[in-house]
């Protein structure tokens, strides 16, 4: 089964290889992020950590960061990506949205349009939905066969181990609501002239495909989470929590990572600025 990150964060890190269950983790979890003030003054406190990580990791120019974000419609993920880098300079952060492929991507292999999204050196990269699409919505909708996803999980891990190879650090994030908060969102869509941009009509149709997802997301994070790139379940039907939980982990990660500005290349002391 999955496991906690630890006692201190909702979110459980997904052991490889083996069975999980999505709904043996509740959604609604969040302690000991269930006070307002302290969890604001916290993600704060760790916005600032991670500007300052990222402005070491821009300047001393040889590793970088992956951030994937996955989760069923409305589970909150531009909310997340928002509230996770407010405050932190854009220059250093590339985001990538991934939408139905084009006829051209679909003329190629299904990393194709992936890999040249990936970060740069120096940068943090963030996938608002990824190559993960590609073993989630062409499962459920019988685009693909069983062989064809099983052989998928081995490319995403040949993939994602390239990465790491290469001084990029993976992170991945399910976004785990339940079906009656994704109800509850849809329908303030609708409700708000401001937000009903965001409703399509096709949500509904997903929406009664959500046991199909559920295991096929099941599958999927247990079958590509590993040491080096991970996968969490955030329960995210409190979203202060949610962003708390996955504030903490990144700024874990960036630590572990020690990103150090270059020492200067010239003397110091001799330079005389009048």
């Amino acid at each position: 089964m999955a496991s906690a990150t630890a006692a201190t964060t909702p979110a459980v890190r997904v052991q490889p290889r083996t069975l999980l269950r999505l709904s043996d983790i509740d959604p609604d979890d969040n302690k000991p992020f269930d006070h307002k003030k302290k969890v604001e003054k916290r993600l704060d406190d760790l916005r600032e950590q991670l500007s300052d990580y990222q402005e070491k990791l821009y300047a001393e120019h040889r590793q970088s960061l992956l951030l994937v974000f996955q989760g069923m419609d409305t589970g909150g993920k531009d909310g997340t990506i928002r509230a996770l880098f407010t405050g932190v300079n854009p220059a250093g952060v590339e985001v990538a949205a991934f939408k139905q492929p084009s006829a051209e991507e679909l003329n190629h292999d299904f990393l194709w349009r992936i890999h040249r999204h990936t970060p740069g050196r120096g940068h943090i990269g963030v996938f608002n939905r990824s190559h993960y699409e590609d073993v989630l919505v062409t499962r459920v909708h019988g685009l693909i066969q069983p062989f064809t996803w099983q052989q998928r999980y081995q490319d995403i891990l040949n993939f994602e181990q390239l990465l790491t190879r290469n001084g990029t650090r993976v992170i991945k994030f399910f976004l785990h609501i339940s079906k009656e908060e994704q109800a509850e969102r849809l329908q303030a869509r609708l409700d708000n002239p401001k937000k009903r941009w965001k409703f399509e009509p096709g949500d509904l149709k997903e929406r009664q495909l959500w046991d199909a997802y559920q295991t096929a997301y099941q599958e999927a994070l247990a079958s590509t989470s590993t040491a080096e790139c991970p996968w969490y379940v955030i329960p995210a039907n409190d979203k202060r929590a949610r962003d708390l939980a996955i504030a903490e982990i990144v700024v874990a990660a960036l630590a572990d990572m020690n990103p150090q500005p270059p020492a200067a290349t010239f003397d110091v002391a001799a330079q005389v600025i009048e």
